[in-house]
Order: C-alpha cells, then structure tokens, then sequence
C-alpha cells in the first residue's frame, strides 16, 4: 500500500531499487534480504543487461522464483562488472509485514511480505488501513511509535533462515 510519495526516498546513484523482508541499516550491503513486491528500476544500459541476466538465470535455478533468483544473483561478479548501482530501500520508508516501519511520519508504503498466500495479504489490507487511519486522525503528538502497526494475525510466519551457497533462504509456514 502506498500511503505517501515514495519518490523522494529512492536513492539518487542507484540504477536497481528494491525492497527488503529483512534491512540491515545499509543501503548496499548485498547481505539485506530482497523482495521482489517493490522494485525502481532506472532504464540504462546496466539494467538491461542485469535484467538479461537475470531473466537467464531461470535456466540455471529452475527452481526459483524471481525474487529467490535475484538473492542468488546478486552476489555475482557480472553484476559488479557491468557496474550496476543496487540499493536495498530503508524499511523505515518502505515497510513490509516482516519489518515494519516503526515510525508513521516516515512510511511511504507497506508492502505484505512475510504472509503466505493471497488470502491471507487480502484479509490484512483492512487491518492496515485501519492502523493508517488511526494514525491520521489521531493529533501528531499522540502517535504511538513504539508499535504503530496491528501485528498481521493470520501472517505470523515462522522464518527459519539457512545458508545454502551464498543464498539465504526463508521458509515460510503458515502458523
């Protein structure tokens, strides 16, 4: 969900935006886990042979999905080669179920990651429109910043994080 602008947080020098299920406070640190739900591209020369490349990699992990192929990627010496500027989004602008952003007057958009299926991201849009409304009636210096948002219920997933060649993968189980 977007709730305001989100152009101006993207990052002036980087070519790939994308967001995070889990931001280690460091835009390029290539160890933030990528989600594919949010995603800036700056058209050049650098993304279209990133997005080439990526779209080949399919035929080498077939067992991927995009946004577990890009983990992989990512790490690859092509992408430094072709000297594209990846930039991880700030989860406290740009927040998702696995990491919310903990401050209201900062999040531009929510994104429902962390949450297994389509029915479950739909059941929970009422929950955070509920919460943003709340917080855009209530007076500016009652915000509760400690826990602005409804802990996502039919979302609480258990994330088991293991290593496994450079990739970190999630599982995702449906509590």
């Amino acid at each position: 969900m977007w709730f305001r602008d989100p152009f101006p947080r993207f990052y002036l020098d980087g070519d790939f935006q994308i967001g995070c299920d889990e931001y280690l406070f460091n835009n390029t640190d290539l160890n933030n886990t990528a989600n594919g739900g949010f995603i800036y591209v700056k058209s050049n020369d650098r993304t279209i042979q990133f997005y080439k490349y990526w779209y080949t990699g399919k035929y080498y992990f077939p067992k991927d999905h995009d946004q577990g192929l890009f983990n992989i990627i990512k790490y690859n010496p092509f992408v430094k080669q072709i000297g594209l500027e990846i930039r991880f989004l700030d989860t406290d602008y740009f927040g998702g179920f696995c990491q919310p952003s903990r401050d209201l007057d900062l999040v531009a958009t929510m994104h429902a990651n962390c949450c297994v299926n389509l029915w479950n991201k739909n059941n929970q849009i009422p929950v955070v429109i509920r919460d943003w409304k709340k917080y855009i009636s209530s007076p500016r210096n009652s915000t509760n910043k400690s826990c602005p948002w409804s802990i996502p219920r039919l979302c609480d997933n258990i994330r088991d994080h293991s290593r496994t060649e450079g990739f970190e993968y999630i599982n995702l189980i449906n509590s």
